[in-house]
C-alpha cells in the first residue's frame, strides 16, 4: 500500500438509493427502518458503502439489485450530500441516485425480506439524516426529466390507459393536468401507440389501452408536455 495522501484525513463514501414507484394513482418511494447504528430504527433510504473495487455507479447498481432483484433499471445520479454533521457516526459523503420501477415487477418477498415499504411521497415520515432532502431533490429532477424524456413508461405496466398516464404526470408534478390538452398532446406523440385492447376494470364501456413504442421514440426523441 502506498503512503500517498497520508497527511489527509480519510472520508467514507456511500450511496443512497431513492426508488420511485407508481401505484393506485400515487407516486411512492421505497423506505425502511434503519438496521444499524447510528440511527437504528429511524426511517431511511436503502444504501451502502462504496467498495474499494467498484465505482459509485457500480455500487448504486449493486445496491439496487440487492434490494429489488431487478437489473437494467432506469437510474440517475441525484448528487452528493456531504454536510459535515450529516452522519453522527463518521465523516460520510453520500452520492444519491434515484431509480424508477414498475411496482408490479417488484417481488413482494424481497420487500418483506428487506423490511421496506412503499410510502406515498405526500406522507413521508421524519427520516434519518438528510434522506428527505435527497428524496425532494430527486423528485425535482424527475419533474424536469419527465418533460423531455419518456421516463413515465418505467413506472407503468406495458399496457396502460390515458387516465393512468395522466394520473402519473399529476403524481410526479404534484399539480392537476388539463385533461383535454393532455390527451391532445399525447395523441400527437407517435411513440405512444393505441392498441385494440380495452381495459374494462373502471367501467363497462372500458378504455383503450396504449403502449410505448420504443423503436419510434428512438427515431424521433421529442417528448415535451
Amino acid at each position: 500500500m502506498t503512503t500517498f495522501y497520508s497527511e489527509f484525513s480519510k472520508v467514507l463514501l456511500s450511496v443512497d438509493c431513492i426508488i420511485f414507484g407508481f401505484d393506485a394513482g400515487q407516486l411512492r418511494v421505497l423506505i425502511g427502518k434503519r438496521q444499524l447504528d447510528p440511527g437504528r430504527g429511524e426511517w431511511s433510504l436503502y444504501g451502502g458503502f462504496v467498495g474499494h473495487d467498484e465505482s459509485v455507479d457500480d455500487a448504486a447498481s449493486r445496491t439496487l439489485f440487492e434490494l429489488t432483484g431487478l437489473r437494467n433499471l432506469y437510474m440517475r445520479q441525484v448528487g452528493a450530500f456531504g454536510n459535515i454533521d450529516r452522519d453522527p457516526g463518521e465523516r460520510v459523503v453520500s452520492i444519491a441516485y434515484y431509480a424508477l420501477i414498475n411496482v408490479k415487477d417488484y417481488d413482494d418477498k424481497l420487500r418483506k425480506e428487506h423490511d421496506v415499504e412503499w410510502v406515498n411521497i405526500k406522507d413521508l415520515p421524519p427520516m434519518y439524516s438528510d434522506h428527505r432532502d435527497m428524496i425532494r431533490k430527486a423528485r425535482r429532477l424527475m419533474q424536469q426529466k419527465i418533460k423531455t424524456e419518456p421516463i413515465s413508461f418505467r413506472l407503468l405496466p406495458e399496457y396502460f390507459t390515458l387516465t393512468q398516464l395522466q394520473r402519473l404526470y399529476e403524481a410526479v408534478s404534484g399539480e392537476p393536468v388539463d385533461k383535454r390538452n393532455f390527451r391532445k398532446r399525447i395523441k400527437e406523440m407517435e411513440f405512444i401507440e393505441k392498441t385494440d385492447l380495452i381495459d374494462k376494470t373502471g367501467s363497462k364501456r372500458g378504455a383503450f389501452l396504449y403502449k410505448f413504442n420504443k423503436a419510434v421514440y428512438n427515431e424521433d426523441p421529442i417528448f415535451k408536455l
